[in-house]
């Protein structure tokens, strides 16, 4: 009998469009985006590949010597359809394998073929992978599964996927180990996760400060229906790492401000909407939640300074604003803390603030955070120092008027340690047009020892993956900071948990990678070469390293013992 709540249950199934936790994905059925790291840390999302005439996806795991052989075949596939627009990847779901193991598996194989990394298993859930080996072919004319089944009839299929023409077998047995998908068994527990103790929470502690009334988000989590209307979307932008929004590969260091959420939070909250997001007993937690978030979030500055006020029109194009600001005091003050409130988020897109100096006091940019000082390194700023802006608008359509402040928080003691900063620039920038992944770096070598908090990367719209790489004096390389999918919405400064030693003689090179293609989205104009520039249809490649001294010199310290606040 199909009741009420039964085809409300199917309704909402549909509209997420992915297969219900009853039914295996099989050919002809869509398969929903998605985005991994593969085993070199690059990214590697399925709808990139709209412009491929077809994708082959092979199902890899490291112990499985059937597979592994198969895999020498594809490798064979690879080159002969890469000429004609076939993209091809492997995925590996096994929880046994570790990022390390696959990267060094596959380099004693010889195979070049990416391999994506599904530690959640989320992702091979979706698939219905069962064996190590199995092939699946997608067409990216309309998302479906073409093929699923053994290396040797997958050629077949790709060229029938390539002519546009129906796979004469579409299903054929693999013959691989078996994956271990141990939550396809607990699909009847998923339904019983309690919305009240489990989703709320989660959503309050790493949600709301942005989807809340007054936020930066487009929508605010203010009750289970609110959620439950916008599940389908939370589980695509989650799948797709696009929320929360958090950009670094935690395989190369951990981070102080990290906003991502741990693998079981995502396992849990996606296996919660594709059981259908269910309400379960209990009260409500976001409709309940009865929290007053302060306008400064650090609490009410020392000294707030008031930004010359800017009108902005409704359209056209508005050059970079360099107002200043003088500064009130007559005494010299060491800074523990800065940040900022913009008058107008809609059209206020970021802000660099300096000292006469010359000194960073850093700035905003969407989403992000206070500039918070460690315990032992801060910032002079001079009594006879003035303010210093740039301010980046742009259009919303409607006049606006912009009054941003800049709050300041003082230290009651002067640090052992100056604060400092190097900026890494590379203002020769001539991206060529319709590139796909064009890459440029700028380096600097330090001649001290210094002690690393924290490092940011900066491009524009074509922005596409960024680092820093730290070279030692011996040689040695390491990865301080990847970021392998770049997004101009979200400029993060990315705080170091543990500060980073580099000895004196370290050369740190920041690399940034552009798409100037028509697959990337939000790219103004693919036919142009991109020169460095200001306004965001030009292109910067511009990082910021924030660091001390590990031993102060002694010039610098006298100073520092002579200021007092």
């Amino acid at each position: 009998m199909c009741t009420v709540a039964s085809f409300a249950n199917l309704s909402f199934t549909a509209l997420l469009g992915f297969a219900s936790a009853s039914f295996a994905l099989g050919t002809g059925d869509k398969v929903d985006n998605f985005r991994l790291l593969d085993h070199k840390g690059g990214s590697q999302e399925l709808y990139y590949f709209s412009d491929m005439k077809a994708v082959v996806l092979m199902a890899h795991g490291n112990a499985c010597s059937a597979a592994v052989k198969d895999e020498a075949t594809l490798q064979g596939l690879r080159e002969k359809y890469r000429a004609q627009g076939v993209e091809v990847l492997l995925i590996d779901s096994n929880l046994a394998d570790s990022r390390d193991t696959i990267a060094d598996a596959a380099r004693k194989a010889n195979i070049d073929i990416p391999v994506l990394l599904d530690d959640t298993q989320l992702i091979g859930e979706s698939l219905s992978l069962a064996r190590n080996g199995e092939v699946l072919v997608i067409n990216p004319k309309n998302w479906q599964l073409a093929y699923r089944g053994s290396v040797g009839k997958a050629a077949a299929a790709v060229d029938a996927v390539i002519a546009g023409s129906a796979v004469a077998t579409a299903n054929t047995k693999s013959e691989g180990c078996p994956i271990a998908m141990p939550e396809t068994k607990r699909r009847g527990e998923h339904a019983k996760i309690s919305y009240e103790k489990t989703i709320a929470p989660m959503f309050i502690d790493n949600c709301i400060v942005c989807h809340r009334q007054g936020g930066i988000g487009p929508w605010q989590m203010s009750s289970y229906d609110m959620v439950k209307g916008f599940a389908p979307m939370i589980r695509e932008v989650v799948r797709t790492e696009r929320m929360p929004p958090w950009h670094a590969d935690l395989h190369y260091n951990a981070f102080k401000n990290d906003r991502s959420l741990s693998m079981d939070q995502v396992k849990t909250l996606v296996h919660w909407i594709e059981a259908g997001a269910p309400r379960g007993t209990g009260g409500d937690p976001l409709a309940a939640l009865q929290k007053t978030w302060p306008e400064w979030s650090l609490g009410e500055p020392d000294l707030i300074v008031e930004i010359p006020s800017f009108d902005v029109p409704a359209t056209g194009v508005i050059p970079y604003q360099t107002p200043s600001a003088n500064n009130p005091l007559d005494h010299d003050v060491w800074v523990r803390a800065v940040d900022f409130i913009p008058g107008d988020r809609t059209v206020l897109h970021h802000i660099i603030a300096v000292m006469s100096d010359g000194g960073s006091l850093g700035g905003y940019v969407p989403g992000a955070g206070p500039l918070v000082m460690p315990d032992e390194a801060s910032i002079l700023l001079k009594k006879n120092a003035k303010f210093s802006f740039q301010m980046h608008y742009t259009v919303s359509g409607k006049q606006a008027t912009d009054k941003t402040r800049m709050g300041i928080y003082f230290r009651k003691e002067a640090p052992p340690f100056l604060m400092r900063s190097a900026v890494l620039a590379n203002p020769r920038l001539k991206i060529p047009a319709n590139a796909k992944a064009y890459t440029e770096s700028a380096a600097t070598t330090f001649k001290q020892d210094i002690l690393v908090y924290s490092l940011m990367v900066h491009a524009h719209f074509r922005g596409k993956a960024a680092n820093f790489v730290a070279t030692y004096p011996d040689g040695r390389e390491e990865t301080l900071l990847s970021v392998p999918k770049y997004d101009f919405n979200w400029q993060t400064t990315y705080q170091l948990k543990t500060p980073k030693v580099l000895p004196a003689g370290t050369k740190v090179t920041h690399t940034t990678t552009w798409d100037n293609s028509t697959q990337n989205k939000a790219n103004p104009d693919h036919d142009r070469i991109v020169p460095w520039g200001e306004q965001t249809w030009d292109e910067m490649l511009y990082g910021v390293v924030r660091y001390r001294y590990v031993t102060e010199p002694a010039t610098q310290a006298q100073q520092i013992s002579q200021t007092t606040p």
